[in-house]
C-alpha cells in the first residue's frame, strides 16, 4: 500500500492504541489481537500496538493500517519508544505499515537525530510516525520528511510535563509542520476527539480509555467504599 493510500485511510478516523500493562491478563498476542479486531469491526480505522509478538498477532488479525512500536529501554537513555535500528527491524517485520518513534531531542542509545531514524524507516519500507513532545518536535520530524506528526509524549519530557492534555495547542504545530497530524494522548471522551479534529488533528489516537480494562477497573474500584 502507497504512503498516500495508508493516509487516505486514516486520514478523519480514529485509531485505537491496543496496549496492555506488563503484568496484565491481556498482555498476550492473542487477547491484543482479539482487542484490535473488536476496535475495527466497530470502526476504527487503524490500530496502535507494541512488541513484536503482538504486532505479528494483530497483522494477522486485522487489515487496516497498524501503527507498530517496540517499547524496550535502554540504561542511561531516555527514548524507549522504538529507540535504535533492532526495534524499527522488529516493527516492520512484523508487517507494520507505520513505525511510531520519539522524536524528541534527548540522546538515543544508538546515537542517531531524527533524520537519521526517519531515513532508516524508510530504508524498510515504512512510513515514519513522530511522536513529539513540542512544536520544535514535529517542525524539525517534518522537514527530516516524517510523513506523520503526533503528540504522544507531551507531557512525558521534563520540559513538558504537567501539560494538560489532549494538547491541542501541539496538535496546531502538528498541523503547521505540514505533516499528517495526529493527536495521541489524554482523548477520554468523544468531545476531546472533536476538539482534537477541530484543531487542526488529521486523526486521532485513543488507548487508555477504551482499551486499558486493568486502569478502568482499578479506577471505578477506587470510587467504591471497599477500594477507597
Amino acid at each position: 500500500m502507497s504512503a498516500t493510500a495508508v493516509l487516505d485511510r486514516l486520514r478523519g478516523g480514529l485509531v485505537v492504541s491496543v496496549q496492555a500493562e506488563a503484568d496484565s491478563l491481556l498482555d498476550r498476542p492473542e487477547a491484543i489481537a482479539l482487542l484490535s479486531r473488536v476496535a475495527v469491526i466497530n470502526g476504527a480505522v487503524g490500530v496502535r500496538a507494541e512488541g513484536l509478538a503482538r504486532l505479528g498477532a494483530v497483522r494477522r488479525a486485522v487489515a487496516v493500517p497498524i501503527v507498530g512500536i517496540v517499547k524496550r529501554a535502554y540504561a542511561g537513555y531516555a527514548p524507549y519508544i522504538t529507540a535504535t535500528e533492532r526495534e524499527i527491524a522488529e516493527v516492520v517485520a512484523a508487517g507494520c505499515e507505520i513505525v511510531a518513534f520519539d522524536a524528541t531531542e534527548r540522546a538515543r542509545p544508538d546515537g542517531r537525530g531524527v533524520a537519521e531514524v526517519v531515513a532508516a524507516i524508510h530504508a524498510r519500507g515504512a512510513l515514519a510516525m513522530a511522536d513529539c513532545a513540542e512544536p520544535d518536535d514535529a517542525a524539525r520530524a517534518a522537514a527530516a520528511g516524517a510523513e506523520i506528526v503526533a503528540t504522544t509524549l507531551c507531557g512525558y519530557t521534563d520540559a513538558t510535563r504537567g501539560t494538560a492534555l489532549p494538547a491541542l495547542a501541539l496538535v496546531r504545530a502538528c498541523a503547521a509542520s505540514g505533516a499528517f497530524a495526529v493527536c495521541e494522548g489524554g482523548i477520554g471522551s468523544p468531545n476531546d476527539v472533536r476538539a482534537a479534529f477541530a484543531a487542526g488533528a488529521d486523526a486521532v489516537v485513543v488507548g487508555t480509555v477504551l482499551t486499558n480494562i486493568d486502569v478502568l477497573v482499578r479506577r471505578f474500584a477506587g470510587a467504591t467504599p471497599h477500594g477507597g
